[in-house]
Order: structure tokens, then sequence, then C-alpha cells
């Protein structure tokens, strides 16, 4: 397996899966929670029993204990749906297990991890982390942010909330989905219809619904239903956000193009094209 320096995919190592398990792989602000809440509502229906947070743990997350973690997920007794960033050439795979792995376009993953970032209580998460307060630093402003992330040369290996990173992510699935058991979801689709993108997702994991509950179900899975249930919704058990609402700023495609100047664009076109082969840049291109 590949190791990554920005995720702890270690804490894969000691993790026993079961057959059946659902793993939800995406790099940051790319659907994972709109995946997440998803497969969860084809499992128990509409209301979830719980908080989605505890319902389908972030494994690799180093704020949480590790074995805290595994205790939660080794209790559950419905079928499980676990949340990774990490790409799937760094967790431990298994042929009795369903990947999902969800792409956006790039640079709308960058305008939403630019504000996501500004929502972090970073104090907060230093505690968690048992680390001192990282020095507060003049925050760069959108345009400067775009731009570090489209001329970043870092490898993926080292950072993966880069361009380069989240090319990886979807190459790395694109070349697996012949397997059978990974499954490549674009957010544009989520987007477009997301009942038919639900379906497709259920016929996928072999979970049956009746036709009657799919309005509700869709419904609840839709984004501004979850911004209206944040508490419940939001990947914040543990308070690390600011505004657990403003997590589900915008749900949209398209912005982050909007938020760039045209010789931005046609670097991150340019840059793409290099970091990969023409069908996954034109897929990951949509909006």
């Amino acid at each position: 397996m590949e190791r990554y320096g920005s995720e702890r995919s270690e804490r894969w190592d000691a993790f026993e899966h079961r057959p059946g398990d659902i793993v939800v792989s995406t790099r940051s602000k790319c659907g994972t929670t709109w995946m997440q809440m998803i497969c969860l509502l084809l499992i128990h229906g509409a209301p979830l029993p719980g908080p989605l947070s505890l319902l389908s743990p972030w494994l690799d997350w180093d704020v949480e204990p590790e074995d805290v973690v595994h205790a939660r997920l080794a209790a559950q007794r419905h079928r499980r749906v676990i949340k990774t960033h990490t790409p799937l050439d760094g967790i431990p795979l298994d042929p009795d297990v369903r990947y999902i792995v969800v792409g956006r376009h790039s640079l709308d993953v960058a305008l939403s991890l630019y504000h996501h970032v500004g929502n972090i209580d970073q104090e907060r998460s230093s505690d968690l982390r048992n680390r001192a307060p990282v020095a507060a630093r003049p925050r760069a402003t959108v345009d400067e942010w775009m731009s570090a992330w489209i001329d970043d040369r870092r490898a993926p290996t080292e950072e993966l909330d880069t361009l380069a990173g989240n090319v990886h992510h979807i190459a790395d699935a694109w070349n697996r989905t012949g397997s059978g058991n990974v499954l490549l979801v674009h957010y544009a689709d989520l987007l477009d219809d997301g009942e038919a993108a639900m379906r497709q997702i259920a016929r996928w994991l072999d979970i049956e619904v009746p036709d009657h509950s799919w309005t509700s179900l869709a419904d609840a899975a839709s984004f501004d239903s979850m911004r209206v249930r944040a508490n419940e919704t939001a990947p914040d058990h543990l308070g690390v956000l600011k505004d657990r609402g403003a997590f589900f700023r915008s749900g949209t495609s398209g912005e982050g193009l909007r938020a760039c100047s045209t010789s931005q664009r046609r670097r991150c076109d340019e840059r793409v094209s290099d970091l990969t082969a023409p069908p996954i840049a034109s897929w990951l291109g949509r909006c």
C-alpha cells in the first residue's frame, strides 16, 4: 500500500472488515458526507437512527483515538459505511467490500476547501491532537488560494489536498472499476438527478428499496435537507467546526471556474492533462 503523509492510513492495518462493508473514499470537499448520507439512508431509511458521523465513522482521522473508532464500528450490527479520504491504493482492499469513490471538478474542490478551512476551529483541532496551536497567519485571498492550488507541485504522497492529489485519487479509482467492487460517481450526477443517482447506487450495493420510499429518501439526501439538519448531518461530533450549517455552504458545480481567471483556468486544464489520461481529465472536468 502507498503511504500518504497527509492521511493516517496506517489506522486501517488493524481494522477487520466484514463482507458487505461500504467504504466511501473521496478527497476532501468532493461529496464525502453526501455519499455517506445516501448509503446510510439506503440501509436505515429516513430519518437516520443517529448522527451521521457516528453511524459512519472517519476511520483514519487522527483527532479521535484509533481504538475508539474501531470499537464503534465493531459494535455496529447493521451494514457498515466507513469514511476515508485516502485513495484506494493507500488502504487494504477486500474483495467482499464495496468501495465508492466520488469525484468533482478540481476547481470546485479548491474553492470549497478554501471556505472549509476558514470554518475550522484550529484551536479545538490542535487540542484534540495534543498539539500546540498553529500561529495565526493572514488569510489568503480566493485568487491567491486558487493559484496556489493549481501551481502546487507536491507529490500526492506528500500532500493529497492539491490538484495532483485529487487527480491521483480519481485516476487510481478509475483504473480499478473493472474489479466489480469499485464504483466511481461524479458530484455533478448527484446534483443533476439525485434520485436517479441514488437508485443506481442502491442497485450496485444490492439494496432493495420499496418504490414508495424513494421520494422521502431522495429528499432526505438532498443538500438542502442536510443543511437544515446540520447538527445531525455535519461530520462534527467532536466540535471542530465553527458553524455546522456553513459546512453545507453551496453544494453547486461551476463556482470554482467562475472564481478563476482565464489564465488560471488554462493552467488548471494544462496541469490536469499532464497528470492523467484524456478520458479521466474529461470526466473530472464536468460541472
